[in-house]
C-alpha cells in the first residue's frame, strides 16, 4: 500500500511540474508572437487547459508575492514548493513502510 502512495505522490508532482513548465514556455511563445494564440486552435486549446490546471495554484502565490515590476516568479516558487512537498511526503511515507 505504501509503495503505491509513494508512486502516486511522485506522479502528481511530476504532472504539476511538467504542466507548469509547458505552460510557462507556451505563454512566453505567445507573448513573443512565436505562435499565434488567436488563429491556432490547438495552441488555444492547450493553453486554456493548462491555464485551468495551473492558475488555481499560482494565484494564491501571486497574492503573497511582492510586486517585482513585471517579473512573475510565482511559477518558480510553485515548482520549489511542489518539490519540497514531494520530498517531504515521500520520506514520510518511506518511514512508515
Amino acid at each position: 500500500m505504501i509503495p503505491a502512495l509513494i508512486y502516486l505522490v511522485q506522479a502528481v508532482a511530476n504532472l504539476i511540474f511538467w504542466a507548469l513548465l509547458i505552460y510557462i514556455v507556451l505563454t512566453l511563445l505567445i507573448q513573443f508572437n512565436v505562435v499565434n494564440y488567436r488563429s491556432n486552435r490547438f495552441v488555444r486549446t492547450v493553453t486554456d487547459g493548462l491555464e485551468r490546471l495551473v492558475e488555481p495554484m499560482l494565484s494564491p502565490i501571486r497574492r503573497l508575492m511582492p510586486n517585482l515590476g513585471g517579473i512573475d516568479i510565482s511559477p518558480i516558487v510553485l515548482m520549489i514548493g511542489v518539490n519540497f512537498l514531494e520530498i517531504l511526503l515521500v520520506r514520510s511515507l518511506s518511514a512508515l513502510a
